[in-house]
Order: structure tokens, then C-alpha cells, then sequence
């Protein structure tokens, strides 16, 4: 009797990027979707691994199996494409209802409340409204933006798996060390240039100089020109009536769900 043969189901994934913000290259230049496979119990168990989640890397090994191209380096992948693969994988592994009990803004009230990850938007990152706030591609995978308090222009480019590991790492390490350096770490990987200056010196030395209000001016124009998975959806709550756009949490139920 011949043993038993099954091909796991793959499926294509909208990438927010289109493929737009990688290296000539990079496997997934110019594309707009990527293959992957749909869940298996197998990759339940890298995301419950104690191991992987104690190192931060369950959710990276997930991923890394996903996706059906080997020869793509999941850790260069920008943070609204590994996003979207999560989502999609979610979706094809236990269905698009997502129940969490979350507390209303309004009354505090903690209910159950079903967000349908069906209704999540790619947004492809917006680079007119950029324009208007002295922003501008470079077409080399970078970003000029002139802050408006120091007057100066600094260069930067979109965060990817590298950088999500990262900064992890260097949230738990503060963590132990009781310190909160997020914001200036995030920045100094972000930044290539400033005014021209490439060396990892002048960008660390601005980070830690540059007024609050040109961080803040920065941070947004990141978000706005970040291609990305909306997850924002209506929420109304059941006591009181009170009504307003919410950010979907992930919490462990995200691949959990009861």
C-alpha cells in the first residue's frame, strides 16, 4: 500500500509595498503579491515554542516557513508586507473572526467584541500627502524630509524584519536595564543621512539632539508613507452606546481563538 501524500493548499498575498521599496536585486522587486502556504500544526508549534518566544524569533521562523520562495530572506521583508502574511495566514488557519474582549474608551466596560480581519485595507503608503510636509522619494528605496524645527533635511528608509527583531532585542535589554531608549534606537536605524552625512556617528549624535517636534514631524511622516495592513475598524460599544474607529489589538488569541 502506498503511503499517505498531502500537498498543503498555497494562496497569494496582496503585498502593500507592490514590490516598489526593495533592492534591483531583491526576489520580491517589482512584485506585487507572495506565495505562501496556508497553516499546518507544525507552525502552531513554532508559535507556542517557548524557546523561539523566550530568543523573539517565533514569529520570524513562522513567516520564514510560510512563504514558498526559500530564496527570499524573510528578514528583509518591509514590516506592511510581514503584516499582511501574518493576516492572511491567520485568516486561512482559523477563519476571519476575530473575538477579544477588549474595555470601551468610553464606560470601561470590558466585553467581547468580534473584529472581522476580512475589512483590514492595504494602504500603499501615501506619497502626496508626504509631498505637503517636505517629503520626497529618493527612487533608491529612501526618503528625504526636511524637519521643521532644525531646518535639516535627513534621509531615511521603511523599517523590515531586521529591524523589528532589533528593536526587540533592544526592548528586552533595556528592560533588564531599566531604560527606555525606543524612540532614539528606532531612529538611528532608520536614518541614512543626514544632510548628506552618511557616517553612523553624526546620524547617533542628531538623534540624540534633534527637538521633540521634528522626532514627532519624523515619526509621522513614516507612518504616512509606510505601505501597511489598516487594521482599524468600527467599534460600538454594547453598554453605553459610545461609538469610534479602533485599532485591532493582537493579543494571544490572535492565533488562539476559543
Amino acid at each position: 500500500m502506498g503511503g499517505f501524500s498531502f500537498v498543503t493548499p498555497t494562496e497569494f498575498v496582496e503585498l502593500p509595498s507592490e514590490g516598489k521599496y526593495y533592492p534591483d536585486d531583491h526576489p520580491l522587486c517589482g512584485e506585487t503579491s507572495i506565495e505562501i502556504r496556508q497553516m499546518t500544526a507544525k507552525d502552531e508549534d513554532l508559535l507556542t515554542s517557548k524557546t523561539l518566544i523566550k530568543k523573539g524569533i517565533a514569529l520570524d521562523r513562522f513567516i520564514q516557513n510560510l512563504v514558498v520562495d526559500k530564496s527570499i530572506n524573510t528578514d528583509t521583508l518591509l514590516i506592511g508586507d510581514r503584516n499582511a502574511i501574518v493576516i492572511a495566514a491567520r485568516v486561512t488557519g482559523y477563519g476571519n473572526d476575530y473575538t477579544l474582549k477588549v474595555s470601551c474608551p468610553s464606560c470601561e466596560k470590558e466585553q467581547k467584541y468580534v473584529f472581522d480581519l476580512n475589512e483590514a485595507e492595504v494602504t500603499f503608503g501615501d506619497i502626496e500627502s508626504a509631498k505637503k510636509l517636505k517629503t520626497v522619494s529618493n527612487g533608491d528605496h529612501t526618503f528625504d524630509v526636511k524637519l521643521p524645527k532644525s531646518r535639516v533635511t535627513v534621509t531615511f528608509r521603511l523599517f523590515n524584519g531586521h529591524d523589528e527583531k532589533r528593536v526587540i532585542k533592544t526592548l528586552t535589554t533595556n528592560k533588564k536595564k531599566s531604560q527606555n531608549n525606543t524612540v532614539t534606537d528606532q531612529l538611528k536605524s532608520l536614518l541614512t543621512a543626514v544632510e548628506g552625512d552618511t557616517s553612523s556617528a553624526t546620524i547617533e549624535y542628531f538623534v540624540d539632539n534633534m527637538p521633540s517636534f521634528d522626532s514627532r514631524h519624523l515619526r509621522m511622516v513614516l507612518k504616512i508613507v509606510t505601505p501597511n495592513i489598516d487594521l482599524a475598524q468600527h467599534f460600538e460599544c454594547l453598554e453605553c452606546d459610545f461609538e469610534q474607529k479602533m485599532e485591532v489589538p493582537f493579543t494571544t488569541e490572535f492565533f488562539w481563538p476559543e
